[in-house]
């Protein structure tokens, strides 16, 4: 059972950042997918960014290309978002992830551990 932890949510105006982080409760298996999804009011939940815990390769939904940036600390079994650049259009509950390997079909993929999400706010 892994636990997932995210923080670093909160309200920011437009142009603004901020870096969410998720932490594991147990060392992430190598072959693993993290991913970063989100949640905005009344709408579906959306996949963000994807990382490979291994090797580090990356996958983004074009909305967030260039604006943000997935990274990993495997020493800390934690992985982050560095969010540049936010607008009123990212505001939503984010939520980290733990699924199987595919960096291709993460958008899509089951997975298999969920945190509880951590909200941001981007006011115009």
């Amino acid at each position: 059972q892994v636990q997932l932890v995210e923080s670093g949510g909160g309200l920011v105006q437009a142009g603004g950042s901020l870096r969410l982080s998720c932490v594991a409760s147990t060392r992430i298996f190598s072959n693993s997918v993290m991913s970063w999804f989100r949640q905005a009011p009344g709408k579906e939940r959306e996949f963000v960014a994807a990382q490979t815990w291994l090797t580090g390769d990356t996958a983004y939904v074009d909305s967030v290309k260039g604006r943000f940036t997935i990274s990993r600390d495997v020493a800390k079994n934690t992985l982050y978002l560095q969010m540049n650049s936010l607008s009123p259009e990212d505001t939503a509950v984010y939520y980290c992830a733990v699924g199987p390997p595919g960096l291709g079909n993460a958008a899509s993929q089951p997975y298999d551990y969920w945190g509880q999400g951590t909200q941001v706010i981007v006011s115009s």
